[in-house]
C-alpha cells in the first residue's frame, strides 16, 4: 500500500481498470473524508445505476458524500480543511462544461486549479483516460477527450503524486515516469 501524502494526488486509467478502488484505498485510513461525485445521476440508465451502487457499497459509512456539477471548485472550497477529499471523477466535471466556449472553459479550469492547490489534506482526483480508445466519431466526443487530457496534464504539473491504474495494478508515475 502506498503512503498517502497531503496535497493533490491523481489517479488515472481506462474504464474498469480499478482506478476508483485504488483512489479509495489511498485515503481509507483518513478520519474525515468527503467524497465528491461529479457525474449526472442518470436515473434511467440501469448500467450506470449499477456502477453507482458498487461505489456506494465500497465507501466507508463515515465518509461524507456531496454531488456537484460544473461548480467543482466551489464545492471543494466549502469542504472543511481537516477533510481528505476524493473527487470521482474529473470526466463528470468536463462533461458539465462542454457547452462553454474555449475562454470560459479555460477560466473554469484555472479557477479549479487555484482551488485545488489550496488544500492541505490529501485531495485525490480520479481521471478517466479517454485517449487510448477509439477516436471519437463526434465533435463533442473529441472536445471531451481533448479537454480532459489537457486538464489532466495541468493537474499533473501541481500534483504530489500521480498514479496510473491498469488491469487492477497501480503504477506510481512520479517514480517511474519521465516528464515530457
Amino acid at each position: 500500500m502506498a503512503e498517502v501524502e497531503a496535497g493533490l494526488i491523481l489517479v488515472t486509467g481506462p474504464s474498469r481498470s480499478g482506478k476508483s478502488r485504488w483512489a479509495e484505498s489511498l485515503i481509507k485510513d483518513e478520519v474525515h473524508v468527503t467524497y465528491v461525485a461529479t457525474s449526472a445521476s442518470r436515473p434511467d440508465d440501469q448500467a450506470w445505476q449499477q456502477r453507482l451502487r458498487l461505489h456506494r457499497q465500497r465507501r466507508p459509512a463515515h465518509w461524507s458524500v456531496v454531488e456537484t456539477d460544473l461548480a467543482l471548485a466551489e464545492t471543494v472550497a466549502r469542504i472543511p480543511g481537516e477533510h481528505a477529499v476524493l473527487v470521482d471523477s474529473l470526466g463528470g466535471f468536463v462533461a458539465w462544461g462542454l457547452d462553454l466556449d474555449t475562454s470560459a472553459w479555460e477560466q473554469q479550469c484555472n479557477h479549479l486549479l487555484e482551488c485545488l492547490v489550496q488544500r492541505s489534506r490529501p485531495l485525490v482526483i480520479v481521471i478517466e483516460e479517454t485517449g487510448w480508445g477509439v477516436v471519437p466519431s463526434t465533435p463533442i466526443g473529441g472536445l471531451f477527450r481533448d479537454r480532459l487530457g489537457r486538464l489532466a496534464q495541468e493537474l499533473e504539473q501541481v500534483s504530489q503524486r500521480s498514479w496510473l491504474v491498469v488491469q487492477g495494478r497501480a503504477i506510481d508515475l512520479h517514480t517511474v515516469g519521465i516528464r515530457v
